[in-house]
């Protein structure tokens, strides 16, 4: 079911994500939290393959919300008290515009189902396609944000620990500063005030995407909260305990005096979020006939072709940006658009790659470890297809996983031909 709902009326897992769930449940009692809506995982889905009836959508609801944005994952099983995806799942900061809300969403896509995000379900026992559902919020400009826990993540004592620091929440989360550092009790007594080493603030940029801009001297090492801020977070705190359950890592921002939740989960550790910007969409080759020229897909017929095309999905790199690495988990082919990257094996550069160029076609049929590590050389955009989406195709069209077998066969045949000594085993 196709839906986009107002974050306040999320509560249903399967269908809009924890996350947002979650937020809805804090705004149904009352903690302050910014505007938003909430998409389901198919309808993400369908704004990722670029259905454009689904993109109308998007575009017509999220006009009743103030821009920027910030776009967050919310997929149905992250960051639950068994498991957590902090850091595998990417969020969007200062998205702009509602047209720039389809590619946000679709990178949001990518990320649940990158390599890392298959290769951590997979040591974690989630071998399962995620659904990953979408949080569009208004992004705030907070003067202070950071992060807070209800127990001591590091000693486990029954205590407040918050860390703080100027601008967006991100230059905490993802390590680029030393944040204050605060302890409370639960009565709210303050067990210890450190200040911490703030050389720079994320700020939002005014067309989209984030900066980070450098504090003067006078304030990197100064103090950014105030008691009447510590006796609100605490009070924060104690009802998301009450909301959600203990052992609470709260995400938070103050503007303009206000406190705001912006996220509540069990406490997890390894937290990071990219923010890159991303790079300009461009289409330079026709998919289908991209495809037929890949060896796994070469002998099929254009119909047959145009099936697996349906599926394929855009994805953008940086430039300097890791595609795959090598000796992790493979969960998606690519093929090349635009861009150039270069392919490393223990460290050494072996070959490089280009538009029209593919990698991991045996991922969609192995998921075995990735042989090599591929590095983006200028800004990328490539057409990709996880063996999610693959696998289910194949298993509905049994003409088509033939013609995989007997491609692959070929391919094994000339290997064996190539090979004498594997030659006199395989008949």
């Amino acid at each position: 079911m196709k839906t986009i709902i107002p974050l306040e009326k999320a509560q249903n897992i399967s269908l809009y994500g924890a996350k947002a769930v979650g937020l809805g449940d804090a705004i149904r009692k009352g903690i302050p939290v910014p505007s938003g809506i909430a998409l389901s995982g198919d309808l993400v889905n369908a704004i990722s393959s670029n259905d454009k009836k689904a993109i109308k959508e998007l575009m017509d609801v999220a006009a009743s919300i103030s821009a920027p944005f910030a776009v967050r994952s919310s997929v149905i099983d992250e960051d639950g008290k068994s498991a957590s995806f902090a850091g595998q799942h990417l969020t969007k900061l200062n998205v702009h515009s509602v047209h720039d809300l389809p590619d946000a969403i679709r990178e949001v896509w990518w990320s649940a189902n990158s390599d890392s995000a298959i290769t951590y379900r997979k040591r974690i026992g989630l071998f399962t396609q995620p659904s990953v559902g979408v949080v569009i919020q208004t992004l705030l400009k907070p003067d202070v944000s950071g992060v807070m826990f209800t127990e001591n993540p590091i000693t486990g004592a029954d205590e407040c620990m918050i860390e703080a620091s100027y601008g967006l929440g991100e230059a905490v989360v993802s390590g680029l500063v030393i944040p204050d550092l605060f302890r409370i009790d639960r009565a709210g007594q303050i067990l210890e005030r450190k200040a911490g080493h703030k050389q720079i603030a994320i700020r939002p940029l005014p067309h989209g995407g984030t900066f980070e801009e450098e504090l003067p001297s006078e304030k990197m090492n100064q103090i950014c909260l105030n008691d009447h801020h510590l006796l609100e977070l605490t009070e924060l705190a104690l009802l998301c305990e009450k909301v959600y359950g203990s052992r609470r890592d709260i995400e938070w921002a103050i503007q303009d005096d206000k406190l705001f939740l912006l996220q509540c989960r069990s406490i997890t550790t390894g937290i990071n979020h990219n923010d890159a910007p991303l790079p300009p969409v461009t289409h330079q080759q026709e998919p289908a006939e991209a495809l037929q020229r890949v060896p796994l897909f070469s002998d099929m017929e254009r119909n047959q072709v145009d099936q697996i095309v349906r599926l394929l999905k855009l994805q953008h790199f940086a430039k300097g940006e890791t595609l795959i690495v090598e000796g992790s988990g493979g969960s998606v082919f690519y093929m090349i658009e635009s861009g150039t990257a270069v392919v490393k094996r223990k460290g050494k550069q072996i070959s490089k790659l280009g538009p029209g160029d593919f990698f991991g076609e045996l991922s969609l049929i192995d998921g075995e470890p990735r042989s090599a590590t591929i590095i983006a050389t200028s800004d990328m955009t490539c057409y990709g297809l996880t063996f999610w989406e693959f696998r289910p195709l194949l298993d509905r069209n049994p003409v088509l996983a033939w013609k995989i077998i007997e491609k692959l066969t070929k391919i094994l045949r000339k290997t064996l031909r190539d090979n004498e000594e594997l030659s006199s085993k395989y008949i």
